[in-house]
C-alpha cells in the first residue's frame, strides 16, 4: 500500500498458540501493527511442530509477526517482559483463565503499569457457568448446534475448517479496534474478551430465529427444506460436480431459456414457492437434464446467464485459482523446510490495495536482539 497501513504505530504483544490467538495477531499484523509473538525458550510455540490437520496452523497464521523468546519462569526475563509490555498498546492471550495472572501478567497488574493498555483474552467461554471449562472448536460446534445442522440427521459433523477459532480471533480484532477508538477519547485501556462458544452461538442466530418464527425445529442442512427450488449439487456427464442456484423467478426464466428443455416449462414450477414445494421431484428431473452436459459447458452457460454456480473444488485447488492469483488474493510465505507456498490474503481491500506480507514467518527468537536487548539491564543478566 502507498498510504500508511491502518494500524501502523500500534504495538501488540501476543501470548498465544494454536488458532484463535494467532488469527487475531495475524490480522492485526496484516493491518500494519507491530506484532511481537512471545515464545517459550527452546522449541518455542508448540504449534510449530503439529502434524496432520494441525500442520498448517503455524505457517497459515503467523505472518507479519516478530518472535522473541522469554522464559516467564525466570524473574529477570519476566521483568524484561513487563518492560516490553510497558511499551505496548495491546496484549492478546489465549491461555486458560488465570494462567497469566499467576505470573503477574494479568490485566490488573499490567494496566497498573500501563493504564493505556488494551488487553484481550481469547477464551473458550465468556464469564458464566461454563467459564472454566476447556473448550475446543469442535466442542463448541457440538454445544451450539452447528455440528447438528451440518451433518445428516443423527450424524453431527464439525465444519471442515476451524471456523470458530478463526472467527473468534477476528471478533477479538473488532473489539481491539473499538477499544483503540475509545482510548482516543478517554486515554484509558481496558480488558476485552472474545469467546469461542459465544462465537458458535452467534453463527446459529438465523437458525434460532427460523425456529422461533416457524415454531418448528429446522432439520439439519443435508435434510432440511430449502427456500429455493433449484439449489443443489449436480453430477455432470464427464464425472464432475457443480453447484447451481436458481433463487428468483427471473433466474428460473433464464435457466429455462439457456437449458432449452421444454419439460421444465411447467406451471407446477412457475414460481419459486411452487418449485421449493416440489423439490423432491424437481431436483431429480433437473439432474437428469444437466447430466447430459460436461461441467465446462454448464459453467459457460451459468456465467453467460449470470446464474450462481461453482464446480466442487478442493482447498488445494486454490493454489492455482485464477481469480485469487490475478487480484493479490494469494500471499507467499516460506515454510519451515525452506519451500515457498501460497496462502490466502485477508478478504478485504483498501481502495485498489490488498494487504500483503511485510514479515515472513519468524524463526524462533529471530527478533530477540532487536526487541529485547534495549530493555535488558546488567542486573537482569546477573
Amino acid at each position: 500500500m502507498t498510504a500508511p497501513l491502518p494500524l501502523a504505530g500500534i504495538r501488540v504483544i501476543e501470548f498465544s498458540h494454536m488458532v484463535m490467538g494467532p488469527t487475531c495477531g495475524m490480522v492485526l499484523g496484516d493491518l500494519g501493527a507491530e506484532v511481537i509473538k512471545v515464545e517459550p525458550p527452546g522449541k518455542g510455540d508448540r504449534t510449530r511442530y503439529l502434524i496432520a490437520s494441525g500442520a498448517g496452523f503455524f505457517p497459515g497464521l503467523n505472518r507479519n509477526k516478530k518472535s522473541v523468546r522469554i522464559d516467564t519462569e525466570d524473574s529477570g526475563e519476566l521483568e524484561t517482559l513487563r518492560r516490553l509490555i510497558d511499551t505496548a498498546d495491546v496484549v492478546i492471550e489465549n491461555f486458560r483463565p488465570g494462567g497469566l495472572d499467576a505470573r503477574g501478567l494479568g490485566y490488573e497488574a499490567l494496566s497498573a503499569r500501563n493504564p493505556r493498555l488494551i488487553y484481550l483474552s481469547l477464551k473458550g467461554y465468556l464469564p458464566g457457568p461454563y467459564e472454566n471449562r476447556t473448550a475446543l472448536d469442535e466442542v463448541v460446534q457440538m454445544q451450539a448446534g452447528l455440528a447438528y445442522m451440518t451433518g445428516p440427521p443423527g450424524r453431527p459433523l464439525r465444519a471442515g475448517a476451524p471456523v470458530n477459532d478463526m472467527m473468534g480471533g477476528m471478533f477479538g480484532v473488532i473489539a481491539i479496534m473499538g477499544a483503540l477508538r475509545q482510548r482516543d477519547a478517554t486515554g484509558q485501556g481496558q480488558h476485552l474478551q472474545s469467546g469461542l462458544f459465544e462465537n458458535a452461538a452467534f453463527l446459529m442466530s438465523t437458525t434460532m430465529l427460523q425456529q422461533a418464527l416457524s415454531g418448528q425445529d429446522p432439520l439439519p442442512m443435508p435434510a432440511g427444506r430449502r427456500s429455493w427450488g433449484v439449489y443443489d449439487v449436480f453430477d455432470t456427464r464427464d464425472g464432475g460436480q457443480i453447484f447451481i442456484g436458481v433463487v428468483t423467478d427471473r433466474q428460473w426464466e433464464i435457466f429455462l431459456r439457456e437449458l432449452g428443455e421444454p419439460v421444465l416449462d411447467n406451471p407446477d414450477y412457475a414460481t419459486n414457492t411452487e418449485r421449493a414445494k416440489r423439490r423432491e421431484t424437481l431436483i431429480p428431473l433437473v439432474q437428469s437434464l444437466l447430466v447430459k452436459h460436461d461441467i465446462a459447458a454448464l459453467e459457460t452457460m451459468c456465467e453467460r446467464a449470470g446464474l450462481p454456480f461453482s464446480r466442487i473444488a478442493k482447498p488445494w485447488d486454490l493454489f492455482d485459482d485464477p481469480h485469487l492469483k490475478a487480484n493479490g488474493g494469494l500471499l507467499t510465505v516460506t515454510l519451515p523446510d525452506g519451500r515457498r507456498a501460497s496462502v490466502p490474503a485477508l478478504p478485504i481491500q483498501f481502495g485498489a490495495d490488498r494487504l500483503g506480507v511485510r514479515l515472513d514467518l519468524p524463526r524462533i527468537g529471530e527478533h530477540d536482539e532487536e526487541i529485547l536487548s534495549p530493555l535488558r539491564t546488567p542486573s537482569d543478566a546477573a
